[in-house]
């Protein structure tokens, strides 16, 4: 685990993941796409924006692999065979929102770019796509998971922040709503099934004090992590937050603008906001 996944404990309520900011693209990737237009699929220096959250005893979990390798945050039923060179040994997934992600190249292992371009010219084995389910997946979904329970077992709750960035444009093959120019941020919950919506919307007017815009469940619900891991029924509570990639970086150098500073400051607030509020008070 310790070369594609980073897990810091934390000591307090709160678990922050990033399951898309990885850069380290492992040798066996064996991609024909261009290397800086795979970059674009990353959530960009995510983990630099939250680097502070540690030092406040807040877990933290971070993917070190690329999300076009593989990516975390779909379910394991997520496969698209026409990847494959032999059908696939395990079940796969029916639900048609899930399949309209699938067909867009972007299950669980990724078969297009957001613009469309093929990632691979060749089919992949099924031997390697498990291998990289053992290597990548499951190591990361089990730290999350003794994440938020060693957080729940110490304070009888816990609130899960499902760290990500967009672009400031849906681009084709990324959504169900190319072209849509987002929000600041957009704040998910699947509907209020994964986190109280008090809390969640307590984080919407928070962001939404300081100056953003802000969009809640729209177009971004969350996936499968805080589908996963979010009971708040039993007191977990998992938040997807999304950040506009526009208020920190240029997209296309994929170079920190002067924006991250202030962006940072205002997640750091964020973050001790959540630390200080319990869910299940009155």
């Amino acid at each position: 685990m310790a070369d594609d996944v980073r897990a810091l404990p934390g000591t307090g309520p709160l678990v922050l993941d990033s399951p898309h900011s990885g850069t380290v693209y492992p040798d066996d990737f064996a991609h024909a796409c261009d290397a800086a237009v795979l970059r674009r699929a990353e959530d960009t220096h995510v983990e630099k924006l939250y680097d502070f959250a540690p030092g406040l005893g807040v877990a933290w979990i971070e993917a070190l692999f690329p999300r076009s390798y593989l990516d975390a945050n779909r379910d394991l039923t997520e496969i698209d065979e026409t990847l494959l060179d032999a059908p696939w040994p395990g079940p796969i997934a029916t639900d048609a929102r899930v399949l309209s992600k699938v067909r867009l190249g972007k299950g669980l292992i990724w078969r297009t770019t957001d613009e469309g371009t093929p990632l691979y010219a060749r089919k992949l084995s099924v031997a390697e796509v498990e291998e990289r389910i053992d290597r990548c997946w499951r190591p990361y979904h089990a730290a999350v998971a003794r994440a938020i329970d060693a957080a729940h077992a110490a304070h009888g709750y816990s609130i899960h922040i499902n760290c990500h960035s967009m672009p400031a444009v849906a681009s084709r093959f990324a959504t169900d709503f190319p072209g849509l120019a987002h929000a600041d941020f957009v704040v998910g919950d699947r509907d209020g099934s994964t986190a109280d919506p008090a809390l969640s919307q307590a984080i919407v007017a928070h962001l939404r004090h300081l100056g953003y815009d802000v969009a809640y469940n729209h177009p971004y619900k969350g996936v499968e992590l805080v589908r996963r891991y979010g009971d708040p029924a039993r007191h977990r509570h998992s938040i997807q937050i999304e950040i506009n990639r526009k208020l920190y970086m240029d997209e296309q150098t994929l170079a920190l603008h002067a924006g991250a500073v202030p962006l940072k400051a205002h997640l750091r607030a964020l973050v001790e906001m959540l630390l200080a509020t319990d869910p299940r008070a009155p």
